[in-house]
């Protein structure tokens, strides 16, 4: 952390006050990826041993900001590059967006609108940026050419179906991955594959996506990534959203290089599948075998995805063996019980509220959880310029985020949260409540919430609904 705090002061001419982790140990990455801030300035900060990867996150980096997507700006690089500080975009991923703005399969239009704006860029990086990129620094392979497709399969294969204990004919599987494999190649695949394109790695900062984690990018098809979004296994997007946003993207792409629309969609599902194995291999590497069982809880969404493929798409070549396996996944009473334990999501309810009107009633019948009083902290709501704004307009939080004492209550507050949610999923609790009250419940209460609950849903794992109780009484 100390190369980070230098590079942070070498920057800004001031030395970070606040470093706290951004993805605890929540992520699939080996990096340690931070948050240095002080009362002016943050940034992110990236501490990686692999040099490799990290040439190639910087070197795209580069590459993508010349032709004007919205990638992180990269502030300063360590001389060993192990290290390095990058912008911070904030805590609003797409996955985020999307789960406050949805009820059950009914999404809202912002979310939609988001998607659409993602799947407009897209062909930026796989298209526009692809034909001059370095592919020399590409990270482990420049090419996702049969042996990276047979890392993907045998993933699969290893750390998922050997683990979860599903039977398989391993000759007879082999046999079949050849064949996927050969068809794949047969896509054209002189694109850039971003890999991993998929709603956590896409943030939305001001008003716009920016997109991270394009390190293992490579030589591909086009299909890969427009699958890794559409069957993205946690956002759950309905059939028709994931046919009407794929429409999109091909339009988009065609104001790009000539589509063949019918050829695409014979090998676009090949990719779905090859995909969702990729996924279900790092799902069951970390979650069975490193035994980190939030990973786990991705498993049931990819096997509802399965499901609907094998009702609803015929793929252009036979791949028995597969198919075989594939229905034996969905008959596993190993894989139903995660399931079951999947359903039992702990769900965190961030509301904000006036004293005046008495403390928030807990509607699950659990009991417990915090409140926290923010009356001691210095409001908003007496000065006249603030008076018709909330806590999440940006005047109020530049303001409450230039008092050190609220940056130490907020801090102090989601350290005794954050241990708890950590308690409660270890119990398999379902349900906590953390309340934040003000004076009159529209500026500090509110940015405390609105902080509280973009960190905690940035930390994945969880469902994190938010709240504002006295939204309609607020002065405007």
């Amino acid at each position: 952390m100390d190369i980070l705090a230098r590079l942070f002061e070498q920057h800004f001419g001031s030395a970070p006050t606040n470093i706290h982790a951004v993805q605890g140990g929540l992520g699939g990455s080996a990096r340690i990826i931070t948050r240095l801030a002080n009362d002016t300035h943050s940034a992110i900060g990236i501490l990686n041993e692999n040099v490799k990867e990290n040439t190639a996150f910087l070197e795209f980096s580069q590459h993508f900001r010349q032709h004007g997507i919205a990638v992180p700006e990269i502030y300063r690089v360590h001389d060993s590059r192990t290290a390095y500080l990058e912008e911070d975009l904030g805590d609003t991923t797409l996955f985020h967006l999307l789960s406050q703005h949805r009820s059950g399969a009914e999404i809202a239009p912002e979310a939609v609108a988001a998607y659409r704006q993602v799947v407009e860029v897209l062909p930026l990086f796989q298209v526009v940026a692809g034909r001059d990129l370095d592919y020399s620094v590409c990270y482990p392979r420049p090419s996702f050419d049969r042996r990276s497709i047979g890392w993907d399969l045998n993933y699969f294969k290893y750390y998922f179906l050997k683990l979860s204990e599903i039977p398989f004919h391993e000759e007879a599987l082999e046999e079949d991955f050849d064949k996927l494999s050969e068809y794949l190649l047969s896509a054209r695949r002189d694109y850039f594959l971003y890999r991993d394109f998929q709603s956590r790695n896409i943030m939305l900062h001001d008003g716009q996506p920016w997109f991270l984690d394009y390190q293992g990018g490579r030589h591909g098809a086009l299909q890969y990534d427009i699958a890794s979004l559409l069957f993205d296994a946690k956002a759950e997007l309905p059939p028709a959203l994931r046919e009407e946003l794929l429409n999109h993207y091909l339009d988009s792409l065609a104001e790009h290089i000539p589509v063949d629309r019918q050829d695409f969609r014979e090998h676009y599902y090949p990719y779905v599948y090859v995909r969702i194995m990729q996924a279900l291999g790092a799902y069951g590497y970390r979650g069975f075998f490193e035994r980190k069982p939030h990973f786990l809880q991705s498993v049931p969404y990819a096997l509802q995805n399965i499901r609907w493929l094998l009702h609803n798409v015929t793929l252009p070549i036979e791949l028995p063996a597969l198919m075989e396996v594939f229905s034996g996944m969905l008959g596993s009473e190993k894989l139903q019980r995660l399931t079951i334990t999947a359903r039992k999501e702990l769900t965190v309810v961030v509301t904000s509220f006036s004293f005046h009107r008495g403390p928030v009633q807990d509607e699950s019948g659990n009991g417990g959880g915090f409140v926290f009083d923010a009356r001691s902290l210095p409001n908003p709501g007496r000065e006249e310029r603030f008076k018709k704004l909330s806590g999440r307009d940006a005047e109020v939080i530049e303001y409450l985020e230039g008092e050190e004492t609220v940056n130490q209550f907020l801090e102090n507050a989601l350290k005794m949260v954050t241990a708890s949610v950590r308690a409660y999923k270890e119990r398999s609790f379902t349900h906590l409540m953390v309340s934040y009250g003000c004076t009159g419940g529209q500026h500090r209460s509110v940015y405390l919430a609105e902080q509280t609950a973009k960190r905690l849903a940035a930390t994945g794992g969880l469902k994190v609904i938010l709240r504002h109780r006295e939204e309609e009484s607020w002065v405007r």
